[in-house]
């Protein structure tokens, strides 16, 4: 019972004679038993019938309290009723008998269902017996009001919580995600055979994975008696020896090891405490370790193949993430691990991009259940690595210029370069990994450490680091006038000569320090056509040292169908868009067919603001690439006038120097200056090159003068090309408040007189380096309606590397204020798109910062309809056209494909849409997945509105890849984090402290020591867009 979900009321009658021993009867279909449903006594409340049955329940059923129900229904199947009479809870299970077509005496001929509209609940279901109609729809959205004959108000639906005993009302409404509405949308204008890189999955049913939990320790600790953190390639060299020694208790083909806690296995294993003896290398002693190996778990195989046909709707993720395991044991034991994805060992010439750099093609690969059954879903991935090179060899190939006989010229380049990368020595056998802390002070010939004897025998003595290579290793250091490393850790020294180091295979270069060449080549790699992707993928796939290589998974009774799943897919036609002519009259605009995009030759925007108070920020002054200020702003401003927007010479011209961005002191002065001859609707702001000054221009226009600011290259300002100009103009028209372009009709399903606001959210993180910087929280908004295409937005600092947006409910209720003041009326229906959260996510989303929202709307005594969907562009699903036909002229999909069969979630409501047209690489659709709708939208109205919007992105005249709340949201968290590092390095407005100090109360993980004001965006500025 307790994982029984609702997926739609199908039908609701009414039952007994109605007077004092009927009521009404709903039936709920359900894919873990078909349907379910319940009975209310028409006199108690209390009196639930609650029915589970392979059919519908259509019959309608009689009880008194204490007595058991009778039913009259028919089914073949055998069907468990729950009965609630005040304190009895019994569960009565037998067959069914008769036939479920005839229609009984009190029930009224041709009756509708009370919850006939709601085919798809936006809610999951738990069985409450007494709660009020009111309470219902402020909990549960808007649930249609009783029939004449229901004189006793419903009992709520709810989900019932397993293993729970919730105080509260709020906490008995766990909620989960909403169930698709139907068997898929059928609209469009033509349909596509496309192939995805899911791969059909079979398993035995009856199968068992068991997990064990291991514990390595060893067995004699430090001198400073603290335990000892084992690396993973120690770790899984410890396990290898166990297994190897071993090998009838423990076979290693019927294993899968994570390389950390978690064994999964075949066939049981001893449990209990093993002593493993295992020497890091040939010179150095034995040491034991003990390996506690327990069980955690038997997994029952059986429960996922419940989940994917639909009988089970919790998902067994302890099963799935044991599968994972084993799928990925092959690739782990020969390739190399990074992340998520394997990339081979070996690097080849072709793929070489100087500098010791090379591009490595992997491939990322997981498990989901699918409409189809369980799937593994494997995407082709191009990293850039270090190459495996001797340090000497890997530093005259990575810094330009470097000598062995200069290195003091270079040291410093040579320690930022090797500093935190691992390397193995040649000097002894050893398979151990070491990290480089630093480079030694002194060069090798006059470096020395003190020797001790371990059995005490000979008093400690000094020795040349020269003498102790040649007397224990028979080495003779080549290069005597270098540095050494320093490998030590733990305040130990270790020092090894360059000469004696290789670096390890599979460490990642940023992508960020590649030359402008290399770079090239890297994107390149990684935008892979088509038609080569495709062919990537299924050679990984074949591949002996992939997932489905060296026989591991057969071993666990697991087979992968190499082929690509074929699916159909719908091409949806794209919508009328609206512009001004050059009269200023709306005119229809087609976009073209293949590629949806259109222009503005000839044509205006839909609201165009005039600009008649300006400023322009000349930086180039003093620089070859200097900006010849009377052409560009001449041709600006025609460009803008023939747009619609009425635009005059600029107020105020400023020329400066690059390095003032640099400086936040000097910057801010300038500014200030600036704005000093009246309020300005904008600043543009042209600069010789892209620069980390940008972000702190951003900082102290947007959240202390308060006034909006466009960027512009100077070498693209003195070409002023049309197709530019043009873009600029759209961008500043935008952050104006004016309207680019709009839908000639209302957006889909809402063409209603009600308000509807769109809001998008997302959480931007700090790099996986910094340990103390906030992630930083974006809400936005549509303040403007029908058109739904003006933003507004809000962004907060939160906990480091937390994605629950803390001040949700706040920021959403501060722009549903800023809509109210705008509007004069508050919107009845809300849309919010969630970013960048993971399935596992969803209960936290749903359940957490859902909540948030609706306690904030409900302290105004505000209870719009809500929609909830989560957009996720981090997938691995890729969509390729069988033929041409069934492509664009890039060989990707169409723009508008739509894929909601076969691919998508067993019974969950999610879809695959490509909005955008895919000139370079393979198109990524984005993954829409629905957890709550009190809209009760079906699949074709929700797929039609997604893609109608977003062909009104401000900034372009396509359609993009991704909802446009969705893309602003991402793009005002990116504006926040540049917030946070300009606050890192200038004054902070609000403390006025010094920037070191600033920097030592921003380092704390609590977001009370950063001071939010820092982030708050002005008056002025809050309510525009800021940030296209």
């Amino acid at each position: 019972m307790e994982r029984d979900r609702e997926h739609g009321v199908r039908d609701g009658r009414r039952v007994g004679n109605g007077r004092g021993n009927g009521g009404y009867s709903y039936t709920t279909d359900s894919p873990a038993t078909g349907y379910y449903g319940y009975a209310v006594d028409g006199s108690r409340q209390s009196d639930i019938k609650l029915i589970i049955s392979p059919q519908p329940h259509y019959g309608y059923e009689s009880f008194s309290k204490g007595s058991k129900a009778v039913p009259t229904t028919s089914v073949a199947a055998p069907t468990m009723s729950v009965v609630n009479n005040g304190n009895e809870n019994k569960i009565d299970r037998r067959e069914e008998r008769g036939s479920s077509s005839k229609r009984g005496r009190g029930q009224p001929s041709g009756s509708t269902s009370v919850l006939n509209r709601l085919s798809a609940s936006s809610e999951p279901v738990v069985i409450d017996s007494v709660a009020s109609q009111a309470s219902m729809r402020k909990n549960s959205g808007q649930l249609p009001p009783p029939t004449p004959e229901l004189k006793h108000e419903l009992p709520p639906i709810q989900r019932p919580v397993k293993d729970r005993a919730p105080s509260t009302l709020e906490s008995k409404r766990k909620l989960y995600p909403v169930h698709r509405p139907d068997a898929g949308g059928k609209s469009s204008i033509r349909t596509a055979k496309i192939r995805a890189n899911h791969f059909p999955v079979k398993f035995d049913p009856e199968s068992i994975l068991r997990h064990y939990d291991i514990d390595v320790r060893p067995e004699l600790l430090p001198k400073n008696g603290r335990p000892v953190k084992i690396s993973k390639s120690n770790l899984s060299l410890i396990r290898n020896k166990l297994f190897a020694d071993n090998p009838a208790e423990f076979p290693l083909e019927m294993t899968a090891y994570d390389g950390e806690k978690n064994i999964f296995s075949a066939v049981p294993l001893p449990t209990g405490k093993f002593k493993v003896k295992l020497a890091e290398a040939e010179d150095t002693k034995m040491q034991s370790y003990t390996f506690t190996i327990k069980l955690v778990n038997e997994l029952k195989f059986r429960k996922l193949k419940d989940y994917v046909s639909g009988s089970l709707f919790s998902i067994p993720r302890d099963v799935l993430q044991g599968m994972d395991i084993v799928m990925k044991e092959n690739p782990a034991r020969n390739m190399i691990s990074v992340g998520r994805s394997f990339h081979p060992a070996e690097s080849t010439s072709e793929n070489d991009l100087g500098f010791g750099i090379t591009a490595s093609s992997g491939f990322q690969h997981s498990l989901k259940p699918t409409k189809q059954g369980l799937v593994m879903c494997l995407d082709y991935s191009v990293l850039a690595f270090r190459k495996r090179l001797p340090v000497l060899d890997f530093l005259s190939e990575h810094i330009p210029g470097f000598s062995l006989t200069d290195f003091r010229k270079s040291k410093g380049h040579v320690e930022k370069a090797l500093r935190g990368l691992k390397v193995g020595v040649t000097h002894r056998r050893t398979n151990q990994k070491y990290v480089i802390a630093a480079i030694t002070k002194k060069n090798t010939r006059d470096l020395s450490f003190m020797v001790e004897d371990p059995n005490n025998r000979v008093p400690p003595r000094r020795v040349k680091l020269v003498d102790y290579f040649l007397d224990k290793y028979d080495k003779d250091i080549s290069y005597k006038d270098i540095p050494c490393l320093d490998l030590g850790k733990n305040n130990r020294i270790n020092y090894v000569p360059m000469e004696f180091c290789v670096l390890v295979e599979g460490q990642i270069y940023p992508k960020e320090n590649l030359d402008r060449d290399a770079a090239f080549v890297l994107k390149n790699l990684s935008l892979a056509p088509p038609r080569e992707r495709e062919k990537n993928i299924s050679n990984m796939v074949q591949a002996d040292n992939g997932p489905c290589g060296g026989g591991i998974i057969q071993n666990f009774g697991i087979e992968v169908n190499k082929n690509m799943t074929l699916i159909d897919g719908r091409i949806i036609g794209p919508p009328l868009l609206k512009l001004n002519g050059p009269n200023g009259k709306p005119m229809k605009i087609t976009v073209n067919k293949d590629n949806c995009q259109w222009n503005l030759m000839g044509k205006r925007v839909v609201e165009g603001k005039s600009l008649d108070r300006w400023a322009l920020i000349d930086f180039s002054l003093c620089d070859r690439f200097r900006l010849n200020p009377d052409p560009f702003v001449s041709k600006l401003i025609s460009r803008c006038r023939s747009l619609g927007m009425y635009m005059e010479k600029p107020l105020v011209y400023q020329s400066a120097k690059m390095n003032v961005l640099s400086n936040v002191d000097d910057l801010r002065q300038l500014l200030e200056s600036v704005t000093a001859e009246g309020k300005l609707q904008i600043i543009i702001v042209v600069m010789t090159r892209k620069d980390p000054g940008y972000k702190n221009l951003k900082w102290i226009s947007e959240t202390q003068i308060g006034v909006v600011t466009q960027c512009c290259l100077s070498s693209h300002a003195n070409q002023a090309r049309d197709q530019y100009l043009a873009n600029l103009a759209l961008k500043i028209n935008a952050k104006l408040g004016g309207s680019n372009v709009e839908l000639m009709d209302k957006l889909p399903y809402f063409e209603g007189d009600d308000h509807v606001m769109f809001m998008g959210a997302d959480v931007n993180h700090p790099g996986s380096w910094n340990t103390t910087s906030p992630s930083i929280a974006a809400v936005v908004a549509t303040v403007n309606w029908p058109a739904a295409n003006i933003y507004a937005a809000r962004v907060r600092p939160q906990e480091h590397r937390t994605e629950k947006i803390s001040n949700f409910g706040e920021m959403c209720l501060e722009l549903v204020e800023t809509y109210t003041r705008r509007n004069r009326v508050r919107p009845g229906k809300i849309v919010v798109f969630r970013d960048g959260v993971s399935d596992g996510q969803f209960d936290m989303v749903l359940n957490e910062e859902l909540l948030d929202m609706k306690k904030s709307f409900e302290t105004i005594q505000y209870f719009p309809t809500i929609t909830l969907i989560v957009a996720q562009k981090r997938h691995q699903t890729r969509l390729f056209p069988r033929s041409q036909r069934d492509s664009g002229r890039s060989g990707n999909v169409p723009p508008g494909t739509v894929v909601d069969t076969k691919i998508v979630h067993p019974f969950e409501f999610d879809f695959y849409l490509c909005s955008h047209y895919g000139s370079l690489g393979t198109s990524k659709p984005t993954h829409y997945h629905v957890l709550f709708d009190e809209h009760h939208f079906s699949s074709d109205e929700l797929q039609k509105l997604i893609y109608n919007m977003c062909f009104t992105f401000a900034r372009c005249t396509k359609p993009v890849s991704l909802v446009p709340p969705v893309y602003y949201a991402d793009l005002v968290a990116y504006r926040g984090r540049l917030y946070h590092e300009a606050m890192m390095e200038g004054l902070s407005p609000a403390s006025g402290t010094s920037s070191s100090s600033s920097l030592a109360s921003s380092s704390s993980l609590s977001t009370s020591s950063f001071d939010e004001r820092s982030y708050r965006l002005h008056d002025e500025v809050q309510n525009m867009m800021f940030f296209v």
